[in-house]
C-alpha cells in the first residue's frame, strides 16, 4: 500500500469541487487553507476555489494571483488566477488528483505570504 499523502495548507491542488448544487462538480485548482494542525481525524481539507475570470477579483474576500510573479510560478496556475475565499468547500482527500504547486505562507503564522498575492488579505 502507498504512504498517504499529507496535504499542507498553501498547496495548490486539482479537486473535484462541488459546484453549489452539490450535485455536480469540476476538476478545478483550488487552495487548502485548513491549518496544518488542525486533526479532525478525518480524510478530507478544507479549499478555496481559484477561478481564471478575473472579473471576479472585484471583491474584499478574493485575492488576484499573478501567473508572472514568482509566486505565482511556484504555484502551479497555469493562468492568472483569482481565489475565491468567500467559496470554501471541505474536500475527501480523495477528490483530489494532484498537488500542482503552492503557495508561500507567512513563517510560523500558517497563513497565505501577501507578496505571494496582489490582493488585500486585510
Amino acid at each position: 500500500m502507498p504512504p498517504k499523502l499529507v496535504y499542507k495548507r498553501g498547496n495548490v491542488i486539482l479537486v473535484l469541487f462541488p459546484h453549489s448544487d452539490l450535485r455536480t462538480a469540476k476538476l478545478r485548482p483550488a487552495l487548502i487553507v485548513q491549518a496544518d494542525n488542525l486533526q479532525t481525524g478525518l480524510a478530507q481539507v478544507i479549499v478555496a476555489m481559484f477561478t481564471s475570470r478575473l472579473f471576479r477579483a472585484n471583491h474584499p474576500s478574493r485575492v488576484t494571483v499573478l501567473r508572472s510573479s514568482a509566486e505565482g510560478q511556484e504555484s502551479g496556475l497555469l493562468t492568472d488566477s483569482v481565489v475565491i475565499t468567500d467559496n470554501l468547500a471541505t474536500i475527501a482527500e480523495t477528490g483530489i488528483d494532484h498537488v500542482i504547486g503552492t503557495i508561500p505562507t507567512r513563517g510560523g503564522q500558517g497563513g497565505v505570504h501577501p507578496a505571494a498575492l496582489s490582493g488585500n488579505w486585510d
